[in-house]
């Protein structure tokens, strides 16, 4: 197969490619971007592998970073860009089910190749467009077939991540993982305890992203999979359910994380410590707890100011979405117009201040002026008290002497 027109993405470093194969080496684009050129997708990144040796490389370009110079990696500057070209290499003595203990350069493109995960992502590109398939990669992606290189279990035990990649590329592809990988995976899905949580994390986020989460799910409950994630151990019935929801249409890891809370019946508070357990941000854990409140109020046709007021612009879209995989959704449009016309869109549009309310006399420093704020606020928010200050004012003190 060549591709006649290369995207945009490969043109600057074309000529790093022809200088190493000018001086006697071989040099293609690998991995995802081949993929991705095939598919016709956005293309993030790109890799290139070489037969040359990382100090031939230096040998070749005036300016380069040993950025993994141990694994065979040196970044090439060529024109104010960075790219990082690899050595081919092999592999062996997996200890921690992750990394090699042992990396050897070799000069052979299949030796190289062999040692990758999926067929569609042992593909080599020339930089003339010609693509090199050793094993019939272009053929399972043309059945949308997620297939390891060679022995599944191998693939796996080299590093277990892979599993978690597998039902990440069905998700984001729409593949279907083929018969002989999905056996592996059920056989080797416990040395997923083996890796970090955080690695875990990207790939089940990404699956959740994906053009068809339901599929990347569904491999999970049905290989086991997910009894090696973060608090997920008891979830089959629930991510069984989540699996057979059809529209999905999430853009963003707030959405993510909060349906999959929503899937396991948790709440805005509940779900800290499980989303903690994944090792999220303190930003996008609060992100997740912030929208939750009004999944709920969606969900149950609901929708107060305060619920409007709390979760924002961007919370009460986020949760939408995610009221959207159970089937719960509003109109997006009508839910916009009431937070549009909410009297005050933080407190900091209160008209009067807790300053302001000192010097007039009405109120001292202290914990009873940041309970008053707070009851001002969300009066004002519910439309019960005008946001003008001569009303807050009297508010206020009618308040006081309620009290």
């Amino acid at each position: 197969m060549v591709i006649k027109q290369l995207p945009a993405i490969f043109e600057p470093a074309r000529p790093v490619l022809q200088r190493i194969e000018d001086a006697g080496y071989q040099a293609y684009f690998v991995g995802g971007c081949v993929r991705d050129t095939i598919l016709g997708d956005h293309i993030h990144d790109i890799d290139i592998a070489t037969s040359a040796y990382p100090s031939e490389i230096k040998s070749l370009f005036k300016k380069t970073v040993d950025t993994g110079i141990q694994h065979g990696t040196v970044m090439v500057l060529d024109h104010d860009t960075g790219y990082e070209i690899t050595t081919f290499r092999t592999e062996s003595g997996y200890q921690d089910f992750r990394r090699p203990d042992n990396v050897t350069f070799v000069r052979s493109l299949a030796d190289d190749l062999k040692r990758r995960d999926f067929t569609i992502n042992a593909l080599a590109l020339r930089e003339n467009g010609e693509v090199i398939d050793l094993f019939n990669g272009l053929t399972d992606l043309k059945k949308h077939l997620i297939r390891a290189v060679g022995k599944a279990d191998q693939r796996f035990h080299e590093d277990a991540l892979r599993m978690m990649r597998a039902v990440r590329f069905a998700s984001k592809l729409n593949f279907e993982i083929e018969a002989a990988t999905l056996h592996g995976i059920a056989d080797n899905a416990q040395l997923l305890s083996k890796i970090a949580v955080e690695r875990i994390q990207v790939e089940m986020e990404k699956l959740l992203l994906g053009q068809n989460p339901p599929v990347g799910l569904a491999a999970m409950v049905q290989t086991g999979l997910y009894r090696y994630c973060p608090s997920l151990s008891s979830a089959k019935a629930a991510l069984t359910q989540l699996a057979l929801m059809n529209n999905w249409q999430l853009s963003n890891a707030t959405q993510a994380w909060g349906t999959l809370a929503v899937a396991l019946g948790l709440d805005s508070h509940s779900s800290r410590a499980f989303l903690k357990k994944w090792k999220l941000s303190n930003q996008l854990i609060e992100n997740v707890q912030t929208s939750l409140p009004a999944v709920f109020a969606i969900k149950a046709r609901s929708v107060s100011a305060d619920i409007l007021y709390h979760c924002g612009r961007e919370g009460l879209v986020n949760a939408n979405q995610i009221a959207a995989v159970f089937g719960w959704a509003l109109p997006m449009t009508d839910l916009l117009a009431r937070y549009q016309q909410l009297p005050i869109k933080n407190i900091k549009e209160l008209a009067i201040t807790g300053g302001g309310l000192i010097r007039k006399g009405l109120m001292t420093p202290g914990p009873e002026l940041g309970k008053m704020l707070k009851w001002v606020e969300k009066a004002v928010v519910n439309q019960e008290v005008d946001n003008r200050p001569e009303e807050i004012i009297m508010a206020i003190r009618q308040r006081k002497e309620e009290l």
